[in-house]
Order: C-alpha cells, then sequence, then structure tokens
C-alpha cells in the first residue's frame, strides 16, 4: 500500500512484452511529452467505464459531455458527425466557417429550433433555400420582404423589369410582370 516512484533527469520508460519478447506497448515519460506506442489507448472511470479511447480508426469519448473550452470553441479539419449539437445552457450557438461553405446533410431531414428567441442566418452573398421534391413552406403569422424594391409609377404597358409576387388560394407564390394595377388572379392557371 505505498507509492512507487520513479525519477530520471531524461525520461522514464515501461515497456509491455508478450511472451516472444517483444515489446507491445510503451508508454515514455519525458521532460516535456508524455507519449504511448501501443495498438490502443484507454482512461477508464474510478467503475471501469471507458471515458476516452485511442485505437488507429477513430478516439472515442465516452463521457456524457464533451466540454471545450478553449477561445476559438471547437476546430475541425474534415467533417463532424453527431445526433446532437447543442449550446450550453444561456449561451449562444454559433455554427460559421469563416472562410468556406458551411453544409449540414442528412437523408432525413434537418430540424433547427430556437425554444426562446430568434434563428438568424447571415450571409455576404446569396442565401439559397433549395428543395429538389418538395415544397418551400413558410408557417409564420407575418411573412416580410422589406427591402423588396417598388416600381415607380409609370404609363401603361410598361414593367420597368419589376414584377409582383401573387399569392394562389392555397398559399402558393408566384410571380406576375408588373403592371399599374394588379397583375395577379386569383384563378391564375399557375394557381390550378
Amino acid at each position: 500500500d505505498s507509492s512507487l516512484l520513479l525519477q530520471s533527469t531524461h525520461n522514464v520508460t515501461v515497456n509491455a512484452r508478450n511472451s516472444n519478447g517483444e515489446v507491445t506497448g510503451r508508454l515514455n515519460v519525458g521532460p516535456k511529452m508524455v507519449e504511448f506506442h501501443g495498438q490502443q489507448f484507454q482512461i477508464n472511470s474510478k467503475d471501469g467505464k471507458p471515458l476516452f479511447t485511442v485505437d488507429e480508426n477513430e478516439v472515442v469519448i465516452g463521457t456524457d459531455k464533451l466540454r471545450v473550452t478553449g477561445p476559438e470553441g471547437a476546430l475541425f479539419e474534415h467533417s463532424v458527425e453527431t445526433p446532437l449539437v447543442k449550446a450550453e445552457a444561456f449561451k449562444q450557438l454559433r455554427l460559421e466557417s469563416p472562410t468556406r461553405s458551411l453544409s449540414m446533410d442528412a437523408p432525413r431531414g434537418i430540424n433547427i429550433k430556437a425554444q426562446a428567441g430568434n434563428i438568424e442566418a447571415l450571409s455576404q452573398m446569396d442565401i439559397k433555400l433549395h428543395s429538389s421534391d418538395g415544397v418551400l413552406l413558410l408557417d409564420a403569422e407575418t411573412v416580410r420582404l422589406p427591402k423588396l424594391p417598388e416600381g415607380a409609377r409609370g404609363g401603361a404597358g410598361i414593367s420597368q423589369g419589376l414584377y409582383e409576387i401573387c399569392v394562389c388560394p392555397d398559399g402558393k407564390l408566384y410571380l406576375s410582370v408588373a403592371g399599374v394595377g394588379s397583375t395577379c388572379q386569383e384563378y391564375s392557371r399557375v394557381c390550378q
């Protein structure tokens, strides 16, 4: 029941060997680095639950929560696969790619939810919402387009290259060449 103390002015190396005398694992503790050589490295909790496991193929973190405390957050060079991305309580969640694109892919859909507050999508260029086989549903009490250009009053038949946004009875939107009065028709062929 006493501690074993190993000291060295350079480093301490512990080797594990198989029955043939070959080194199968090595732990090297030096003045500036702790290095491990082996097929798998694992850290367990007091009750034996794996907390951190590393092998040739993957790194597994077995804790309930992964906390990254650096001011820059978590940086990933390649893809990230996770069932949940969640901010700490009362903290802001930001997914950001300062110099390239940010892509989220899921075969059964992506759900972005803000229980209390807003969701913002900011872009220096275009924001495109595209559905290859379905509808784009804007389900809100009010839909606003505050910066939509308005045409100046002109002569009859002059569209000025402007369009009117029309709404079908079922909520479908379509464009119609702008005129002096509204060119939207409730029973337009587009609405059928």
